[in-house]
């Protein structure tokens, strides 16, 4: 068997997939888009910027370190930059809340502790409810490290529970205009799949791609992706039973390969 009817063989052999960010999780997902077959095309949508208050952020990280905080929130890989970037240091009594496996992930490459994944809802909201289920005895200090567009439902949550929590932005989100040749590719349908992994994903997908194919699968890395992605008007076609980058791909691979009339062309 060649190489080629081997890559054919596999959960997504002939598939092209849009991989929606760069950088370390962009090469990440796009070498297991590899294992099942498929071609990545890494196609960074949305980067990310410096907040626009960094003494608040500066500040919030050195009361980090000293240990004034009970709690520490991250509520996506994006945070785990800032602090490695920022050599933030948790301490030993600080316990490290991740919103889901992803961001948890990404914690402990960078040699950061975790404390709490939410068990059943990988969001703010899910982590809300776990830490307040846990933490019934006696108010804590929480540290909320988040986007400047992220809502604040960890911290109105944890607020009204009684606890002390200092929100921070962290970061910003941009969106990142894509190549011509990227257009044309999903214009013509030569793109099978595109990954949304986050509501700023799919404002993107939705802003710059304003004739999806009916063929082409759009993909969501969970319930609260997709609902922000049909907020904005983006159609999903399929959500992910886990907000993991495996559970995506794996449900991409449900479908069968979608035909586009320039699909062969050079």
């Amino acid at each position: 068997m060649n190489l080629l009817t081997e890559e054919n063989h596999k959960p997504l052999g002939g598939w092209r997939v849009l991989v929606p960010r760069g950088g370390p999780w962009g090469d990440g997902v796009a070498a297991s888009l590899r294992e099942q077959g498929a071609v990545p095309v890494v196609a960074p949508l949305i980067n990310f910027a410096a907040t626009t208050d960094p003494d608040a952020l500066n500040d919030a990280l050195e009361r980090l370190g000293n240990g004034e905080f009970d709690w520490l929130t991250v509520t996506s890989a994006t945070t785990v930059d800032v602090l490695y970037a920022q050599r933030a240091v948790i301490p030993a009594k600080t316990k490290v809340a991740a919103v889901g496996e992803t961001t948890a992930a990404a914690l402990t490459a960078a040699g950061f502790k975790v404390d709490l994944v939410p068990a059943k809802d990988n969001s703010a909201a899910g982590m809300a409810e776990e830490m307040i289920a846990l933490e019934q005895a006696a108010p804590r200090r929480v540290l909320s490290l988040r986007s400047e567009i992220a809502k604040p439902v960890l911290s109105k949550a944890l607020q009204a529970a009684g606890h002390d929590v200092s929100s921070v932005v962290a970061y910003r989100t941009v969106g990142v205009p894509v190549t011509e040749r990227i257009m044309r590719d999903v214009v013509s349908g030569r793109i099978n799949a595109i990954l949304v992994t986050s509501g700023s994903v799919a404002v993107q997908v939705h802003e710059q791609f304003t004739d999806i194919p009916s063929t082409t699968i759009v993909a969501a890395i969970g319930p609260r992706t997709a609902k922000d992605a049909r907020k904005v008007g983006l159609d999903v076609d399929v959500i992910a039973d886990r907000q993991t980058v495996d559970a995506l791909i794996e449900a991409v691979s449900r479908f069968p390969l979608p035909h586009a009339a320039d699909e062969l062309q050079p």
